[in-house]
């Protein structure tokens, strides 16, 4: 083991399997939490097989957000993340000035990118269906998906799952 592995615990290279890169998603946040990362995306048709509502991913996350933390949320439709993961929901509406959620305009779930992003490793489902990916912490990986993320997020999508929803 380098001393970059006793640094960032985190794997790189592919994995496969649904509960495979349900662990990486939640090894990933609780990273996240313990360094400090300032920035994460976070973008996915429906998130649908992320752990977010579990117990522990949202420790991690309310660990994790505080003062110049942001999150970027991008997906092709929130309704699975409102169903499945309650806990999240609530993390959100108190972390809300930390969250920018975007709806992105797409016809199929195989246009989205599925990807957890930060600026020193990322998480990237190639397969979403048989969740199979690679993870990775080659710069010139990651400035690479933060150019395809932040397209989507500037061109392709539109402000979306708010925290609270108020009637007239």
């Amino acid at each position: 083991m380098q001393a970059d592995d006793l640094e960032f615990p985190l794997p790189v290279g592919r994995f496969a399997g649904r509960e495979a890169f349900r662990q990486l998603v939640r090894d990933a946040l609780a990273s996240a939490a313990s360094q400090a990362w300032p920035e994460l995306v976070l973008s996915d048709f429906d998130f649908a097989d992320w752990p977010l509502g579990e117990r522990e991913v949202v420790q991690s996350l309310h660990r994790w957000a505080g003062h110049r933390r942001c999150l970027t949320m991008l997906a092709g439709n929130f309704d699975a993340v409102a169903r499945l993961h309650p806990r999240f929901v609530h993390w959100r509406v108190r972390w809300d000035h930390v969250v920018v959620a975007r709806k992105a305009r797409v016809v199929s779930s195989e246009e989205m990118p599925s990807v957890l992003w930060s600026a020193t490793w990322m998480l990237q489902r190639f397969d979403p269906v048989h969740s199979n990916g690679a993870s990775s912490r080659e710069a010139q990986r990651l400035t690479w998906q933060r150019e395809q993320l932040a397209e989507w997020i500037q061109s392709r999508s539109a402000p979306g799952f708010p925290s609270s929803v108020l009637g007239l």
